[in-house]
């Protein structure tokens, strides 16, 4: 293998804090009643949209209708707070620096808004671990569609068939086949077990260290 991408949230750190108090701020802001964080990860992975349309309902039915004033709010709200509690599942830093020095290229792939992207990964791993970094920008479509994983390759200079594709989520399991890349799924993240067996990836961890096998 020469790359590998990955998805964030679930993946590579945990965020479930910083996730579940922007869009705990944002309901407040609005006058709404905040969501577990359990459903708040239950909606996490589809991008902000998704997320605070779910989170919206969830908390009030037919709130929904005001998402553009919530996204004018939570944009501000997670800027100020995308870091906050954000820390990297155990063993996981050790593995990207094992995979770098073999000269495997690394890459993030997340439907997390691109500014904040940047800034967790640069606080959780520095600015020197990764070849390239993507979140949500309007020029590329949302994951599951595979044009994100297209551009990572071409930053890489990596050939699909020389390239992982791991995350935690079945839009992740979709994507990775969307690309034609082989799936690996980690069984800490935000999904079961369960659901993620039924998206059939090639494999599934359970440990940031096998990650090592594969490459």
């Amino acid at each position: 293998m020469r790359g590998c991408i990955f998805d964030l949230d679930g993946t590579l750190g945990d965020t479930r804090a910083s996730l579940a108090r922007s869009v705990g701020i944002t309901l407040e802001k609005m006058g709404l009643p905040r969501v577990s964080k359990e459903e708040c990860i239950r909606f996490t992975g589809n991008g902000a949209r998704y997320l605070l349309e779910q989170c919206l309902e969830a908390s009030q039915p037919g709130s929904s209708s005001r998402i553009e004033e919530a996204l004018g709010i939570y944009r501000e709200v997670f800027d100020k707070n995308c870091t906050y509690e954000a820390k990297p599942y155990e063993g996981i830093a050790e593995a990207l620096s094992a995979m770098k020095g073999q000269g495997i290229q690394l890459c993030v792939l997340s439907n997390k808004p691109h500014r904040q992207v940047v800034k967790v990964i640069h606080a959780m791993f520095g600015e020197d671990l990764f070849t390239y970094i993507q979140g949500e920008i309007e020029e590329i479509p949302r994951k599951p569609d595979p044009a994100g994983v297209y551009l990572a390759l071409e930053k890489m200079h990596v050939q699909p068939e020389d390239c992982l594709y791991v995350g935690d989520s079945e839009v992740d399991a979709q994507t990775g086949r969307n690309a034609g890349l082989p799936v690996i799924c980690v069984s800490w993240g935000f999904r079961t077990k369960e659901e993620l067996k039924a998206e059939e990836p090639e494999y599934i961890i359970d440990k940031a260290e096998e990650l090592l096998n594969f490459v």
